[in-house]
């Protein structure tokens, strides 16, 4: 288990206390049995779950950047399963991300995508800047020929509360360069296409 540094062991420890208070405040009895360590275990677990404000994504698709000069074709990694905390309510949205870019002189590790999408996603988010981080940041640091995100998800705010519609799926997409085409974004939404 990596060590935990001491301005992460002082920000756990002050989580903690704040998350103590909050349960008092809902009207639980802080010192039951079954609640003694959730502070703790819930300071962890945000802590966890918003680790994506610690990591560069851009240095992470660096980390594994090639040149390749000879492929101009599309570049698709589809299915990418991820959870994020929405910042209106704090409750979880989670789905799938679809990323597809045309190399111009870059390419990187198919692994870098994935990685990229859950540092976004490892933040407090709205499902449409965060399709739009994941696009910018691999548009800047590969420079390709063109971009294109697309999310799906299912948002937890919708479904436990407000409007409680338990079978909606939220749709973002966005492009940049050659996907500007229609014909090109089309072939990308074909190949991406779920057999149900």
């Amino acid at each position: 288990m990596p060590e935990i540094d001491e301005r992460t062991l002082r920000a756990q420890e002050a989580l903690a206390g704040h998350y103590k208070e909050i349960l008092g405040l809902l009207g639980e009895d802080v010192t039951r049995e079954g609640l003694v360590k959730t502070p703790g275990r819930v300071a962890k677990a945000m802590q966890f779950l918003t680790k994506g404000y610690h990591e560069d994504p851009e240095a992470v698709l660096r980390s594994a950047m090639f040149q390749e000069e000879d492929y101009k074709q599309m570049v698709i990694v589809k299915d990418i399963d991820f959870f994020s905390l929405c910042e209106h309510h704090m409750l979880p949205f989670f789905g799938k991300a679809h990323v597809a870019y045309i190399p111009k002189k870059y390419i990187t590790g198919l692994s870098k995508i994935p990685r990229v999408v859950d540092i976004f996603a490892r933040r407090l988010q709205i499902q449409e800047r965060m399709t739009m981080q994941i696009k910018e940041c691999i548009q800047k640091t590969l420079d390709p020929l063109g971009v294109m995100v697309v999310i799906e998800a299912q948002h937890m705010c919708m479904q436990m509360r407000g409007v409680e519609k338990q079978n909606s799926l939220t749709t973002t997409s966005d492009f940049t360069g050659f996907f500007q085409q229609a014909k090109t974004r089309e072939e990308f939404m074909n190949l991406i296409k779920h057999n149900r």
